[in-house]
């Protein structure tokens, strides 16, 4: 009796068994929720498309800033100084040319040199009569007290540019120091050059007005040698 029963419950669980397994299948790749599809590879796929195009927003916004950046930099190097100290530099140099072009009885120009030299400091200048050698004389002591004049003068007129190249020396040093590009770096080194020919200038001119004055003062002396020749030939010969 026990056997028969039995048998006909593994029967049953068998046939339950199979009627279950085409339920209990493998599941595809993608399922549907609420009639949405969801594919997780096609999901992934997308994720990662995205990230790649995120990443290349970046590289691009970095390139952006990086010209953004050398932009500004071209334009800091463009830039123009805003201080110039030309003008001041050619008003010294105008005084110091005013100094000399206001020179006494001998200016400096060649023609004139010559001019005056041949009428009182040498050939027949120094042989006239006594009249005209004392007249001479005195032309010419004039001569050199008015270059020894002119040289103090000059001398003057530098010494008083010192202070305004000084004030010029601080502001161009200062620009340069602060300066925002290559060319207002540039524009400073430059108006310092332009500082150091003015005073070059001043010098220069110093040096001729003091060298017109001893050059004077040693043809006078020259010219009364000769002059004190000719009286003693005189006045032997008499």
């Amino acid at each position: 009796m026990k056997t028969p029963i039995l048998r006909r419950a593994i029967l049953a669980g068998v046939l339950a068994t199979t009627a279950i397994a085409p339920v209990i299948a493998p599941m595809p790749a993608y399922a549907q929720f609420g009639g949405i599809v969801y594919d997780p590879t096609n999901y992934a796929q997308n994720v990662l498309t995205a990230a790649r195009s995120l990443q290349q927003i970046n590289n691009q916004i970095q390139q952006i800033q990086h010209q953004a950046t050398s932009l500004i930099n071209e334009a800091r190097n463009l830039t123009s100084l805003p201080f110039s100290s030309l003008q001041q530099l050619q008003q010294q140099v105008r005084q110091t040319q005013q100094l000399l072009s206001e020179a006494q009885r001998i200016a400096y120009d060649v023609q004139d040199i010559q001019q005056v030299f041949n009428g009182r400091y040498k050939g027949s200048a120094l042989t006239g009569d006594h009249a005209q050698m004392v007249a001479n004389a005195n032309a010419r002591w004039e001569d050199s007290v008015g270059a020894f004049q002119d040289a103090l003068q000059v001398q003057a007129g530098v010494v008083g540019n010192i202070e305004g190249a000084r004030t010029t020396m601080d502001s161009l040093v200062s620009a340069s120091q602060s300066a925002t590009g290559a060319l207002q770096a540039t524009q400073a080194g430059n108006q310092l050059l332009a500082l150091q020919s003015q005073q070059l200038a001043d010098l220069t001119a110093a040096v001729a007005a003091q060298g017109r004055a001893q050059a004077l003062q040693s043809a006078r002396q020259a010219a009364e040698e000769a002059e004190g020749r000719e009286r003693f030939r005189r006045f032997m010969g008499n």
